[in-house]
C-alpha cells in the first residue's frame, strides 16, 4: 500500500481553517487546481455520503464521496469515486489540530492507495507534493484572508477529551525530536526541573510496563510507560506515585513531521481525577510548567 502526505502549519485559529475546509464542495474558491465542483443529486455538502464532481485544472474529471465529517475533532475523509489517477482502495483524510502555543493550525493532508506494481511510488510522490502540499500552501493563502469565525463554546479540542491539551512547533526534524522523547528516562536532560531519573530495576526505557522514577522539584514522582510507537512517534504513560493530589493521571504525546519546513508539530495531553479546587492550579501548572516548558527547551537545544 502507498502513503502520501502533507503537513503545514496555517496562521489561523483552527475555527478559521475548518470553516473553509470543511464545504465539501469549496474547492475552486481556494485551490485553483480545481475550476468546479458539483455535490451530486442535490444533497448538502456536509451530508456525509455526499459526492462531489468536479473538474481539474486539466480538464481531468473527477468525483469524491465524503465519508466522515467530524466538527468536534475537525477531520474530513473521503475516497474516490471516479479517480484522478490509476490508483485502488484511495482513503484521504484531511485533519487539523489547534497550536496552543501561538493560536495558529496544524493541518495534516494522508491518504494511502494501491499502486501498480509498475508504478510503484510514482503517484505517491505526485499526489504528496503536487496535490496535497500545493494544495495546502493555497488553503493557508486563501484562509489568512477570511475573517475568523465568533466561537460561541469553549474549543473542543480534537482527539481528546483531556484536561490539558499543550501543542507548539518544535524547530528539528521529527527524527531528532523523537530520538531525544523516545527515551522514557531522558526527560531529565529536556527540563530543568528534573534534576535526576531513572528507570527502576536498570530496565531499558523503551521497555513497555518500565517506571522511572524522578525528582520534579521536590517530589518523587513513579511513571510506568503502557504505550510506545516508533510508528506513530508517540508514548503514552501514567503516574503510579505522586505528591499531587489527583488519582487516574495518564498521558501522552505525539509527533507529527511538518513537511513543508524538516520541523516538528508535538501535542501532549494529559486526564486525571481530581477535586475541582485543585484543577484550578493543576491544569494550568501542567500546561506551562510541564509541557510547554518541555517543548521550549526541546525547541532551544535542537532548533536549526
Amino acid at each position: 500500500m502507498a502513503e502520501a502526505l502533507a503537513t503545514t502549519i496555517i496562521a489561523a485559529p483552527v475555527e478559521q481553517v475548518w470553516k473553509v475546509l470543511r464545504d465539501f464542495n469549496a474547492m475552486p474558491v481556494w485551490n485553483p487546481a480545481v475550476t468546479d465542483s458539483k455535490i451530486e443529486d442535490g444533497r448538502d455538502a456536509d451530508s456525509v455520503g455526499c459526492i462531489r464532481a468536479f473538474h481539474l485544472a486539466d480538464g481531468t474529471f473527477v468525483r469524491e464521496r465524503l465519508l466522515e465529517l467530524d466538527d468536534s475533532r475537525y477531520v474530513l475523509r473521503y475516497n474516490f469515486e471516479t479517480p484522478a489517477f490509476p490508483v485502488r482502495n484511495y482513503l484521504a483524510t484531511l485533519e487539523l489540530i489547534p497550536v496552543t502555543n501561538g493560536n495558529t493550525t496544524f493541518v495534516r493532508w494522508h491518504a494511502r492507495f494501491d499502486e501498480e506494481p509498475q508504478d510503484a511510488g510514482k503517484y505517491a510522490a505526485l499526489i504528496s507534493t503536487g496535490v496535497f502540499a500545493n494544495g495546502l500552501r493555497a488553503l493557508a493563502d486563501y484562509v489568512v484572508t477570511q475573517p475568523a469565525p465568533s466561537v460561541a463554546d469553549a474549543r473542543w479540542q480534537g482527539l481528546r477529551p483531556a484536561k490539558v491539551f499543550t501543542s507548539s512547533v518544535i524547530r528539528a526534524p521529527l527524527a531528532e525530536v523523537w530520538a531525544k522523547m523516545r527515551d522514557f528516562a531522558g526527560m531529565m536532560h529536556w527540563h530543568a526541573d528534573i534534576p535526576s531519573m531513572e528507570m527502576i530495576g536498570g530496565v531499558r526505557s523503551d521497555k513497555v510496563s518500565g517506571v522511572r522514577d524522578f525528582i520534579f522539584g521536590e517530589g518523587q514522582l513513579h511513571e510506568q510507560l503502557t504505550w510506545l510507537s516508533d510508528q506513530d512517534h508517540a508514548f503514552r504513560y501514567r503516574i503510579l506515585k505522586s505528591p499531587m493530589p489527583w488519582l487516574n493521571y495518564h498521558a501522552g504525546a505525539r509527533l507529527y513531521p511538518l513537511t513543508d519546513r524538516y520541523q516538528t508539530f508535538a501535542v501532549w495531553t494529559a486526564d486525571w481525577t481530581a477535586a475541582p479546587e485543585d484543577d484550578l492550579d493543576l491544569i494550568p501548572n501542567v500546561h506551562e510548567n510541564v509541557f510547554q516548558k518541555a517543548f521550549d527547551t526541546l525547541d532551544a537545544q535542537l532548533r536549526r
